[in-house]
């Protein structure tokens, strides 16, 4: 699923759109009635991490769907026909990783505010295009050149319209926001992230926690990992604290840059992720990591720049 710098990419894209009023909607989405949001304000736009949020406010300040209207909407949306329409579209949407946190408060809005908060979180293809459709860049299985199905389309009084892609939505009444893990805020809490990596958990899966680092995904976890030179398995209480410290730098640093570059239309040039071979030529190791009972991830990493950390081996720190 797109990591933090990309979703950043595209609450950008949504920034222009803040303040106009939707003419006309769009879209396959069957966890929101897309019709509710025809005549409403998109009243603000914020990223946390892996998820975007866009506040709805009715022209005339009144609030858009109503309590019992999202009852009706999450009751439906429970049936399996629901889950069985999104499972049929051209990309399959990932389960959602467990360590994330919840972002909403609740899934209705709280009647004492005027807004509507909308959150998207999107699919492993999902993404979000503004005046303009994606078009299919290859056949599928069946050798037809079919264009991906948007979740929902916004068009906007000013002529120009969103639209979203393989992703999930529903309606809740604010974000549940805590800008101290999100790497790429200024409010990012260094200290305790280097207190959650300090554990005796391995590192591959401290990083993917989002409790700690927000919007840090599985291809920032294994380039910084081989960047900072350390076994994705070495248990974070083994390393030095100087060694963890440099991680996170790599995590800040990496994750600005990848978004810089795509601002700028660049593409991503990975070291280890996907790779074969390191960048010094030796044998890269691919393997499935993660917690017992938790989500695991494919992991790249060189076991000559990358050692393995011995059991026995204290903190020098």
């Amino acid at each position: 699923m797109p990591e933090g710098p990309s979703v950043k990419k595209f609450q950008l894209l949504t920034s222009p759109f803040v303040g106009q009023v939707v003419t006309k909607v769009g879209g396959s989405s069957r966890k929101i009635n897309v019709n509710e949001l025809k005549a409403l304000r998109l009243q603000d736009s914020q990223v946390h991490g892996k998820n975007l949020f866009l506040a709805f406010e009715a022209a005339g300040g009144q609030l858009g769907p109503s309590a019992e209207e999202l009852a009706l909407q999450r009751e439906a949306c429970s049936g399996a026909s629901s889950s069985a329409q999104e499972g049929q579209e051209q990309t399959g949407l990932p389960e959602e990783e467990p360590q994330e946190a919840p972002h909403c408060r609740s899934d209705a809005p709280d009647t004492g505010c005027p807004r509507n908060w909308l959150r998207v979180h999107f699919g492993l293809f999902g993404s979000i295009w503004a005046n303009e459709f994606s078009r299919a860049n290859k056949a599928n299985k069946r050798g037809d050149w079919k264009d991906p199905t948007p979740r929902l389309v916004l068009h906007f009084e000013s002529g120009g319209f969103l639209v979203f892609y393989n992703c999930r939505m529903h309606w809740c009444s604010s974000p549940m926001a805590n800008p101290a893990s999100d790497i790429l805020s200024v409010e990012f809490h260094r200290g305790r992230a280097l207190d959650a990596l300090r554990t005796p958990s391995p590192v591959c899966y401290t990083l993917l926690d989002q409790r700690y680092f927000s919007g840090l995904g599985n291809i920032i976890k294994n380039e910084i990992l081989y960047m900072a030179k350390i076994h994705p398995l070495a248990q974070g209480s083994l390393l030095a604290v100087s060694d963890l410290e440099r991680l996170l730098d790599y995590a800040v640093q990496f994750s600005f840059d990848w978004l810089q570059s795509k601002l700028h239309g660049k593409g991503l040039h990975p070291q280890i992720y996907q790779k074969e071979q390191c960048p010094l030529g030796h044998a890269v190791m691919k393997e499935t990591l993660g917690p017992l009972h938790g989500f695991k991830r494919l992991t790249w990493w060189c076991p000559q720049c990358q050692p393995a950390v011995p059991a026995e081996t204290g903190n020098p720190s």
